[in-house]
């Protein structure tokens, strides 16, 4: 049986982002893909923003890797020169009952160390955006948007350059936590058996069902996983009528029927929050419907017939519809009981914004084990 250092499961934004950082450190590493293709589910349906850290509880997991993810991030893409733009975003009020939202997220940023908000009444934002409805925005200057794909090629070039290596169309199948290491079965056209020192299973809301499937790790530790699925609209036939992203104050499950711009000028909207049984990527004409509704709180001017279905993505809940909002889960062997094993469970967003800093993360975890 091969003998290796460091097996990453998932080669998403966050596998790819910890396969660079152990490899930058001279770890050997090896990542199993159970695709033909990198960051093919979540890591490339999603909004593509580069978010700042303001949503999230003070101390989480969620709000420091966020925060300083983003400035590794825009670092990273001067270096490296993955297409970005720091565009940034005002979260509205779109009636008097909302602006104690706007307050308490503001105050919620400041814990969390982003300090660049600005306040706007309606007719500084309005100055901003015309086409706005709003009583009130906060502006946030620090978030921006990203091309996911061109940081995930990135990611994988240089991990590449420090001697990591791919393995596409590599499912894991299950494993077996041995005195020396962790023996992995890896399915495929070329089934193989390999033993590594470390383990890190970051193959996203595949990530439970593996963990389950290793025997050694404590049931206990293995959480539930619930698929909240977002769908997305394109604007059709029309300019885009905002230069910024258009966030509504949030909602459960979400952050609400947002205005996004992607790199090349195309507008959509969403994530809205549908809670599915399994993953499942269509979108249903029909719900465009409550996406006007959604959409004309903060934009009237949105013509009939103006938005068509887009695409659809997968957000990794630990908690069912009605459950609070969890943090990440970045598990090492003093919790799922098997040492060399690192389980990320829950990775939905700021995912892609915290990559870099859950790269460093986990590596730091294992440079404390080895």
């Amino acid at each position: 049986m091969e003998q290796i250092e460091c097996l990453v499961i998932g080669a998403g934004v966050v596998g790819l982002g910890i396969a660079r950082s152990l490899a930058r450190r001279g770890r050997e590493v090896i990542v199993a893909e159970a695709t033909a293709l990198i960051g093919s589910e979540t890591s490339s349906r999603n909004s593509e923003v580069i978010h700042a850290g303001i949503y999230y509880p003070a101390g989480s997991l969620k709000a420091r890797l966020c925060v300083s993810g983003k400035q590794m991030l825009y670092a990273y893409c001067e270096e490296r020169g993955v297409a970005y733009r720091r565009c940034g975003k005002l979260i509205v009020a779109a009636s008097e009952d909302q602006i104690r939202e706007l307050e308490t997220l503001k105050a919620k940023a400041a814990a969390n160390g982003v300090d660049d908000l600005e306040w706007l009444s309606r007719a500084q934002a309005l100055a901003l955006e015309p086409h706005l409805h709003c009583v009130a925005a906060l502006l946030s200057p620090s978030t921006g948007i990203i091309d996911s794909h061109g940081l995930m090629l990135a990611f994988q070039g240089e991990a590449e350059d420090h001697g990591a290596m791919l393995a596409f169309n590599a499912p894991v199948l299950g494993g077996t936590v041995e005195n020396d290491g962790i023996a992995i079965e890896i399915g495929g056209a070329d089934p193989i058996r390999i033993k590594a020192r470390h383990v890190i299973n970051a193959a996203g809301f595949a990530a439970q069902s593996i963990a389950g499937r290793i025997n050694g790790v404590r049931p206990d530790s293995v959480p539930g996983c619930h698929y909240a699925k977002g769908n997305y609209f394109m604007l059709s036939g029309m300019k885009p009528p905002f230069s910024r992203l258009i966030y509504p104050v949030p909602e459960p499950g979400g952050l609400g029927t947002h205005v996004t711009i992607d790199l090349g000028g195309q507008m959509r909207f969403g994530p809205d929050v549908e809670w599915v049984d399994k993953p499942d990527y269509t979108v249903d004409p029909a719900r465009g419907e409550k996406f006007y509704a959604a959409v004309r709180r903060y934009w009237p001017g949105l013509p009939d017939g103006a938005i068509q279905p887009g695409y659809a993505g997968i957000r990794p809940k630990l908690s069912p519809a009605g459950g609070k909002g969890g943090d990440f889960v970045i598990q090492g062997p003093d919790r799922n009981g098997a040492p060399g094993l690192i389980n990320l469970f829950g990775i939905e967003s700021p995912g892609l914004t915290g990559s870099l800093a859950i790269g460093e993360l986990v590596a730091d975890m294992v440079d404390e084990a080895a």
